[in-house]
């Protein structure tokens, strides 16, 4: 068993399901003259982020470990510093917000790639390095959406 990759996998896991969580309250509370496209964009990054729940999970699974799963292994878990939703944002302030984690979630994941190369799990590096694609992608569109290149 990895151990040490278990637990950054689990790292992971929790900071998805907050990212989850965050998004989905975005979607949820987003109002303004724009509301249409921030709302469909939330739900957008909520679809992108969904399917790594359980892929995450699973690959805990394959390696021998227990994946988290109860809320509050979530919260202590969710270690890449993704924050919880501020109250009362605007809906600039969300897409910086979730600028914000999604650059978090991207540093983490660089981390796990490191890790599971050094300790030769290369199936954990590859499915990482496909997520980070994701993250870095959603991270793309939130800085379009607040005029940045």
């Amino acid at each position: 068993m990895k151990t040490m990759v278990i637990d950054h996998l689990n790292r992971e896991l929790a900071t998805a399901q907050v990212l989850l969580l965050n998004t989905k309250r975005y979607h949820w509370m987003v109002v303004g003259p724009h509301f249409r496209d921030y709302h469909l964009r939330f739900d957008e990054l909520y679809q992108a982020v969904l399917p790594m729940v359980d892929e995450l999970g699973e690959r805990i699974r394959m390696l021998g470990g227990t994946p988290i799963h109860a809320p509050d292994q979530i919260s202590k878990g969710s270690a890449a510093g993704v924050s919880d939703p501020s109250s009362a944002l605007d809906a600039l302030a969300m897409v910086s917000e979730a600028l914000a984690n999604e650059e978090r979630v991207i540093a983490l994941m660089h981390e796990g790639i490191d890790l599971a190369t050094r300790e030769n799990d290369p199936g954990t590096a590859d499915l990482l390095t496909a997520f980070v694609q994701v993250h870095q992608k959603e991270a793309w569109f939130l800085r379009a959406m607040q005029g940045d290149r």
